[in-house]
């Protein structure tokens, strides 16, 4: 049973009462209105859905003509790396190539916003970094790491 068909319900009790009480009368013409109201938003959210669907359609027509994939092609470019498309995105002599290393990442936590960075050991060395969420200057002194290692390698 729908809200609309439970207010029609709730309101046949009333009439069936006799009752005089206006102030039940009055909550079961706002349910009424309410129930009205949640039904047509549901019929909104239906034709919206459908809409996202038709766009989301197109969005994938635009992905295809765009990045130039096909459809007949089950396989990933990115699964096979001696595919020309894979060579043309991720060239070995690109300056990025230091973010598919197996490099080891070192966790900094600004001390003015809280954010935690990911740095590798080039960045590190620089001595400081602009906080990507703040602004905020870090900066690293290396001549204390260098001597925690050293003390550490006289103790063994």
């Amino acid at each position: 049973m729908t809200l609309t068909e439970k207010t029609a319900y709730l309101k046949g009790l009333m009439e069936g009462l006799n009752t005089d009480d206006k102030v039940i009368a009055a909550i079961a013409d706002i349910l009424s209105d309410m129930a009205a109201e949640i039904a047509d938003l549901k019929n909104d959210v239906d034709e919206l859905s459908e809409v996202v669907d038709v766009i989301d359609e197109d969005l994938g027509e635009v992905e295809k003509d765009l990045y130039e994939i096909d459809e007949d092609d089950d396989d990933c470019c990115c699964d096979d790396e001696d595919d020309e498309d894979y060579d043309d995105i991720y060239d070995e002599d690109d300056d990025d190539e230091e973010l598919f290393d197996d490099e080891e990442l070192y966790e900094v936590t600004c001390p003015t916003c809280g954010d935690t960075i990911c740095l590798n050991a080039a960045m590190i060395e620089d001595g400081s970094i602009n906080c990507p969420n703040c602004n905020e200057l870090l900066e690293f002194d290396l001549d204390d790491i260098e001597n925690d290692d050293e003390d550490e390698g006289s103790e063994e």
